[in-house]
């Protein structure tokens, strides 16, 4: 029996308290997870408003994720306890190439990586993606899955303000997987604009029928 890498094993443990926390503080509605392969290497591509978007997608998702993180993040214990299960740190102001290395590795053994397009917080609408995840995407052949977080900024809770309610609703919306390649294997400049392209085609499409499906 093959053994289970340890940052598979700690991304696993990092779903499982994932979904403790929040299915126990919030009411996920989780619709179309069938639709992330249940095996094999995939891209979870996630619109980014709120800091629980990431720990909600951890939470619902049915495969242990690998996220790319802001370094700013990994301070102290917070930042033991994200290595500990299977985070990925993420200098954003270079191109960090030990976060790319690390990230390609998830996808060579299999794994699935989150990654927010847009770089940072902001309206999450897929407005703006940066080029990480045309490059992951064509480099290693993995399909694309878009998610919609949905709810996470609407109202803000009374006990702790930087949170939406207490066991308020958030929608996550997993949308069909796809290739970001045009199958010709190129990895130039002009191929990862193009595929850049495609993807905010495809991330703007899924968010628009995830707000028709939710209402939000």
């Amino acid at each position: 029996m093959t053994a289970v890498p340890v940052a598979e094993r700690g991304a696993e443990i990092g779903r499982r308290i994932g979904v403790g926390l929040m299915y126990g503080l919030f009411r996920p509605r989780v619709l179309g997870a069938w639709r992330v392969p249940a095996s094999g290497p995939v891209i979870l591509a996630v619109n980014h408003s709120h800091n629980i978007d990431g720990p909600m997608v951890m939470g619902t998702a049915p495969r242990g994720t690998h996220f790319l993180i802001k370094k700013e993040a990994f301070i102290g214990p917070l930042g033991t306890f994200l290595h500990g299960i299977g985070q990925l740190k993420v200098d954003r102001t270079v191109a960090d190439r030990a976060a790319i290395t690390e990230a390609l590795a998830v996808l060579e053994r299999g794994g699935v990586l989150g990654i927010f397009p847009e770089g940072t917080r902001g309206d999450g609408d897929f407005a703006s993606l940066r080029a990480g995840l045309a490059y992951f995407a064509v480099r290693s052949g993995a399909p694309v899955v878009p998610v919609a977080v949905l709810g996470s900024t609407e109202r803000r809770g009374r006990l702790i303000k930087g949170l939406p309610p207490l066991r308020g609703r958030v929608d996550v919306v997993f949308g069909d997987a796809f290739k970001a390649g045009d199958g010709s294997g190129r990895r130039t400049r002009k191929a990862l604009d193009e595929a850049t392209v495609r993807i905010q085609d495809r991330l703007t499409g899924h968010l628009e029928n995830a707000r028709r499906l939710t209402g939000r």
